[in-house]
Formats: structure tokens, sequence, C-alpha cells
């Protein structure tokens, strides 16, 4: 594991795949909303897709060329209520202790692809209180891999790009910090960092 050894004042986090194993909620959300449309059930690419695109972003690769479906995709996943999913999302080890010991030293915020459901998730597993900023897909223009949320967050601690990092665990969630001009620490080694993460917990000694 690199260490990033640059004084920072901003510590921004993934949700999906950084905090939580979602894998199995999210699939089974999009199976749901799909049966619902009288469709089959994600593929494998598709269930891949699911565990980190936000939900505009994969319905429009899932219904590439067909609008309508798109939209009828769109109306019935609003229409879908997620807490039942939120049982099957399951947190990474020291989720919460190591969320504890990065908000009493750093300014902390959730920048994540989720919509509404992040406030259940965070009410459900009682996070809220150890961010001081949430961002979801509903505060900005574009989700990621746009920089968006990230720059957003940036404004809102008046923090320099040099001050701040962005943990996550994707493609999109590199490409967003690399836009916004932010270290990216990655987690679980899907994709190489600046700063390289074997699990969530291993932020304490990163940031340390």
């Amino acid at each position: 594991m690199t260490t990033g050894a640059r004084t920072t004042s901003l510590v921004m986090i993934d949700c999906d795949g950084t905090l939580f194993d979602s894998f199995e909620a999210n699939r089974a959300f999009y199976d749901e909303v799909l049966r619902r449309m009288g469709r089959p059930p994600l593929d494998a690419e598709g269930r891949d897709l699911a565990h980190h695109m936000a939900t505009p972003l994969l319905f429009a690769h899932l219904f590439r060329g067909d609008p309508a479906g798109f939209e009828q995709a769109t109306r019935v996943a609003r229409a879908t209520d997620y807490a039942p999913y939120l049982e099957l999302m399951i947190p990474v080890p020291r989720m919460v202790e190591t969320l504890e010991w990065v908000h009493e030293r750093h300014d902390t915020a959730l920048a994540t692809n989720r919509g509404a459901s992040i406030t259940r998730l965070l009410a459900r597993f009682d996070l809220l209180h150890h961010f001081d900023l949430v961002v979801g897909i509903h505060e900005v223009e574009r989700p990621k891999p746009a920089p968006d949320m990230l720059l957003h967050c940036l404004r809102h601690f008046a923090a320099a790009p040099s001050a701040a990092v962005y943990v996550g665990d994707a493609p999109g969630d590199r490409e967003a910090s690399r836009a916004a001009g932010v270290r990216f620490f990655a987690v679980g080694g899907r994709v190489p960092g600046d700063v390289d993460l074997p699990g969530f917990a291993d932020l304490v000694a990163a940031l340390s």
C-alpha cells in the first residue's frame, strides 16, 4: 500500500463498493425494475455496471436506441421502493470505526451516484453523523464520472484540490478525481489510484 504524505483537509468518500458491498442489493433492485417492465434480468455486463453506474447512465446503456424503454425504466425505478434492498447491503470491515477516525480529523463528504436511496441508507446504518456533507445525483447536474460532485464538495468547504482526496473503487471514481484535480485513493485493487488501499480500513494508515 502506498501512502499519501500531503496534508489533507477534505476527505470525500464513495458509497457503493467503497463503504458497502452492494452488488446483490443493486442487482436485485434493477432486476425487479426490469421484471415490472416485462424484461429479462440484467446480464453479466449489466450487473457489473449496476454496481457503480448512476441509474440514468445505466438505463441509457441498457436502452440505447430505445428512448421509450429508457423513459419507462426511469418511471418504474422511481416507483420502486429501494428500502427492501437495503437489507442486502453489506458494510465493509471496520467501516464505522474508520469513518469515526476520519471524521474526527478531517472535513468529510459522501459523494455518491445514488439518488433518493442514500437518505434511507444513511438512516438504516446510522451513518449521517459521520459526514459533514452528502452529495448525490440530485445535488449536481451530472453524475460521476463527471467531476460535478467533487467540485461541489470543494466549493462547499472552500478546499483547494491539492488538500482533498476522493476515496473510491471504480473507474468512474478515478475519472471524476482526475477531472476535479484531487488525489484518488483506490480501494480494493479494482483500479489503480494515486494511493492504493487493500481495504477501506487502510485509509487510516494512508492519512496518518
